[in-house]
């Protein structure tokens, strides 16, 4: 009798749960493939006040500075782990000489930043001034080479300085400007956006020309090169198709892919806050095309490399709007809002769900340019609801991705249509189950019933959420607070179901442990 009930309890269980329009299954003995920390990296160009004024403000800096760094901004980047950072372009990195940024800085010729706003750059931020701010972030450089305006010889000659230890040239002249050792910089991009900004090419003569410098560019010493392809803008899949068929695997790491989330149109953006529900959803929508970008790129790259060698290194990625009223064009400065933390949630939870071909990831950009982290005046800086979203989805960070089944209703309004719910799933090596969740609709509370299926399934939850009074809803630097993480608990666990009531317009994440 006791067998019967039980049976009847679990059919009426199962079918409760069948019928259930919000449910996520997660299989926790099933995963198999490490979402790379990578994924999480950042972008840092010299554009606007990226790095002069957000990262380097001078040792003379009346702001507090760490040897010139600026000391508000190094902290929050220490405090969200990120894993690696892309210099010194973007569109900058084919116009910038490298032997202009080092030595004295009285020396160092200036050069115009014809790209973003025609203003004098100084290069009083070069490669040591980098890559000694990486050692100090605790995040591995990534260096993106002049293929547009330089040459092999230019790029090559870099990564001796660089790398190399022994006696040569290029590694004299490194000890002479203060640098003893080898950095061993693992990650190289060779050139941007070749096919408009970085030297307006066809496909077949850039991949002619990435061999050549593929070929002259040396691993030195234990230290191997990664090297990244400069890869296909968006949708152009012919791109992907060239590089692929006409470079040899050996000669390449990754190729690259630029896609950025524009609302409106490239003439008119869209405002990064005055917007309303069809804004807010379209551009939803379009952040979440990442999605068929990745898997149609992918499906290219898998008919030339079955193996999965090459990485899928989309080096740059976010929300693109108008720049804030008043500030320069050429600055690309945008406010942060609650919509932008979903773009950044949703992305993530696509790249951490494509983990076995996406490899490396760079928002665009670190500090006061597009989706940044951190905004910045004179005095103080404020984190963006955008640094909310890494600081919690940083579990995941080398974790194993979880299979998982998702079924979501949908969150309508007009013509557009989406999934309300976006979620991905990993365990950390000490067996903790990471559940990252966007909540997108802007009105309605969903009830998430999900099934943990496993063995010594865990029992402890914590959990995290991102929301606040609107999804136009920002921080400011008079109320920093408006967009806040907070403690979130309005879910119960028991045996092995985990029933999730998301709030409007959140992105909740979920740790479950066995301590």
């Amino acid at each position: 009798m006791k067998i019967y009930l039980t049976l009847i309890f679990l059919i009426a269980n199962f079918s409760l749960f069948a019928q259930t329009e919000n449910k996520l299954i997660i299989h926790l003995d099933e995963g198999s493939v490490k979402i790379n920390k990578h994924i999480y990296g950042h972008f840092s160009e010299h554009l606007g006040r990226c790095i002069y004024g957000g990262i380097w403000v001078g040792k003379d800096s009346d702001i507090p500075n760490v040897d010139g760094y600026r000391k508000d901004v190094l902290e929050a980047l220490k405090a969200i782990s990120i894993p690696n950072l892309r210099w010194p372009g973007g569109c900058f990195a084919d116009e910038y000489h490298w032997m202009d940024g080092i030595g004295n800085y009285e020396n160092r010729p200036k050069m115009v930043n014809t790209h973003w706003g025609g203003v004098t750059e100084d290069n009083s931020f070069g490669t040591h001034e980098f890559l000694n701010y990486c050692k100090l972030v605790g995040t591995e450089p990534y260096i993106c080479g002049n293929v547009g305006s330089g040459t092999i010889e230019e790029m090559a000659d870099w990564v001796e300085y660089i790398n190399f230890d022994g006696e040569s040239p290029m590694s004299n002249l490194r000890k002479e400007n203060g640098e003893e050792n080898a950095w061993n910089v693992q990650y190289w991009g060779v050139g941007n956006e070749n096919w408009g900004c970085g030297g307006n090419m066809s496909p077949e003569y850039y991949a002619d020309l990435y061999k050549r410098y593929a070929t002259y560019c040396r691993n030195y010493g234990e230290n191997k090169l990664f090297k990244i392809a400069g890869g296909a803008n968006t949708a152009d899949y012919n791109w992907t198709e060239v590089l692929m068929k006409k470079i040899p695997l050996q000669l390449m790491d990754g190729i690259s892919l630029h896609y950025y989330t524009v609302t409106k149109t490239w003439a008119d953006k869209g405002s990064a806050t005055d917007f309303n529900e069809v804004d807010y959803i379209t551009t939803l929508r379009k952040a979440g095309f990442m999605d068929e970008l990745i898997r149609k790129h992918a499906t290219i790259m898998d008919k030339y490399d079955p193996n999965k060698k090459v990485a899928l290194v989309v080096d740059e990625w976010g929300t693109w709007h108008n720049v804030e009223p008043g500030t320069n064009p050429g600055f690309l400065y945008q406010q942060n809002s609650l919509r932008d933390a979903f773009v950044a949630g949703i992305t993530l939870n696509i790249f951490n769900n494509h983990a076995e071909r996406v490899k490396i990831a760079n928002l665009a950009q670190t500090v006061n340019v597009l989706q940044a982290l951190v905004l910045t005046n004179e005095e103080s800086l404020i984190l963006t609801p955008t640094y909310h979203v890494f600081n919690m989805y940083k579990v995941h960070q080398n974790s194993t991705l979880l299979p998982h089944y998702l079924k979501s209703e949908k969150y309508e309004l007009n013509e557009e249509k989406i999934d309300a719910i976006s979620v991905s799933c990993s365990k950390s090596d000490d067996g903790t189950v990471n559940i990252s969740l966007v909540n997108a609709h802007p009105g309605k509370t969903i009830q998430l019933l999900t099934q943990l299926e496993g063995e010594n399934i865990p029992s402890k939850v914590s959990a995290q959420i991102l929301t606040a009074n609107s999804i136009q809803s920002y921080n400011t630097f008079e109320n920093p607070e408006e967009v806040a993480v907070k403690s979130f608990k309005d879910f119960e666990l028991k045996k092995g179901k985990l029933e999730i009531n998301l709030p409007a317009k959140s992105v909740v994440v979920l740790q479950i442990s066995s301590q």
